[in-house]
């Protein structure tokens, strides 16, 4: 990740509250990450196209604009992952039946 500034998780966080908010009996978990994702890609499609001129160019940057992404987000879901391995009794807890 590039360096990062005072409020950059302020702000991860208030996403994560307001999808923790979104979750109810019929907008499962599954159902609040998937729009939480869709939301993340279009706003980073929008994010992308307001760098080019045109969209000949920003069609040109297509390939090399996922890869920027895609790498990003593996990154960020493997550092979130262990720690939620490492922290997995704290976080969640016991799941005895």
């Amino acid at each position: 990740m590039t360096e990062l500034d005072d409020k950059f998780f302020d702000r991860a966080d208030a996403h994560i509250h307001l999808s923790n908010d979104q979750i109810t009996k019929e907008a499962t978990k599954g159902k609040v990450s998937a729009s939480m994702m869709y939301a993340t890609a279009r706003f980073n499609s929008w994010v992308s196209a307001t760098g080019w001129s045109d969209a000949q160019e920003m069609a040109a940057a297509k390939a090399e604009t996922i890869e920027y992404f895609a790498n990003e987000y593996r990154k960020m879901l493997e550092e979130n992952l262990d720690d939620y391995i490492k922290n997995f009794q704290s976080y969640i807890g016991s799941r005895d039946a």
